[in-house]
């Protein structure tokens, strides 16, 4: 029934991702409910991740779903690693796991990007925000992105790759570095482009009066975490109750006629009406989720825009 599945899945994927040149995708999205896993795959690799914490505690399926894998992708053990993705808090996602300090390139579009399966329960590549990120690639021609929580960078790298100038803010100098790695694997010179060390929440703050920031970005993508105490944030933080907040400050930062692109992975998000009467608010996330997630509250995306133009 699994094997089954992953082939017809297999089937189905893999012409469409050799297409666009998109080496990293998943392959199955807890399609049976007797299997609740996720399995990804970058290039050579693939990921699988156990989600049966809360379901069947004490049975492990993990073998058979490895098995299945191995029998249709003809892999080593070596080349397929095992994670239990189990409920989160905070920036725990972000935790080490190892020490491997291994990373190898994939494609996406056509571009290499940085990824490490082993370090941390994330990989450096959110694969749901791939049709975000072309966008991003497709539209952002001589335009200026502000990338906020920007992690490993990648909106930025696509939408650089696309003519923009960026800037990025994370707290993280661990994913700052990365994603100034991602813009040199692509030959794309970082002094074109700032990559600023901070909780972007403080940025909000502190930058929207800044000369070069005030109202100058043609674009900026705004996807905070769901929920941080940790403690190098500038203040604890959950995203649905703190929303009105983050939006209206990052409205700051926009040019009149610009953009903000607002995501969150909570899975119950309701927009504010405050929110939706203060701007012109397009609901976009039936379009932003990819064709290998079937999880459709994988995320939420939301266009926000100015309803007039600011004196």
């Amino acid at each position: 029934m699994l094997l089954s599945r992953l082939e017809k899945n297999y089937k189905k994927l893999k012409p469409w991702f050799d297409k666009s040149k998109t080496e990293a995708f998943r392959l199955y999205d807890k399609d049976i409910p007797e299997f609740p896993f996720l399995i990804d795959i970058y290039k050579d690799y693939v990921v699988v991740y156990d989600k049966t914490e809360f379901i069947d505690e004490g049975k492990n399926k993990d073998v058979i779903v490895i098995d299945a894998v191995k029998s249709l992708l003809k892999l080593s053990d070596e080349k397929i690693v095992l994670k239990k993705r189990q409920r989160q808090t905070g920036l725990n996602q972000y935790q080490k796991m190892d020490s491997k300090n291994e990373r190898f390139s994939v494609l996406e579009n056509g571009y290499p990007v940085f990824v490490n399966l082993w370090d941390y329960l994330d990989t450096g590549l959110f694969l749901d925000h791939r049709p975000m990120r072309y966008f991003f690639l497709k539209n952002a021609k001589q335009k200026r992105l502000l990338n906020l929580f920007c992690y490993t960078g990648v909106v930025s790298l696509m939408a650089a790759l696309g003519g923009a100038q960026t800037v990025s803010v994370d707290m993280s100098g661990k994913y700052l570095a990365w994603a100034e790695d991602n813009f040199k694997l692509n030959q794309l010179s970082v002094d074109f482009h700032r990559f600023i060390e901070q909780d972007a929440l403080k940025f909000l703050e502190q930058a929207s009066e800044w000369p070069d920031y005030k109202q100058s970005f043609d674009m900026i993508f705004l996807d905070p975490p769901t929920f941080s105490n940790s403690k190098e944030m500038f203040t604890d933080f959950e995203v649905e109750r703190d929303q009105q907040k983050i939006i209206l400050s990052a409205m700051k930062f926009l040019k009149p006629n610009g953009t903000l692109y607002f995501s969150t992975n909570k899975r119950k998000f309701k927009l504010d009406e405050m929110i939706e009467q203060e701007f012109l608010v397009k609901n976009t996330s039936e379009k932003t989720i990819p064709i290998d997630c079937h999880d459709q509250k994988i995320h939420h995306s939301f266009e926000i825009r100015f309803k007039k133009n600011l004196s």
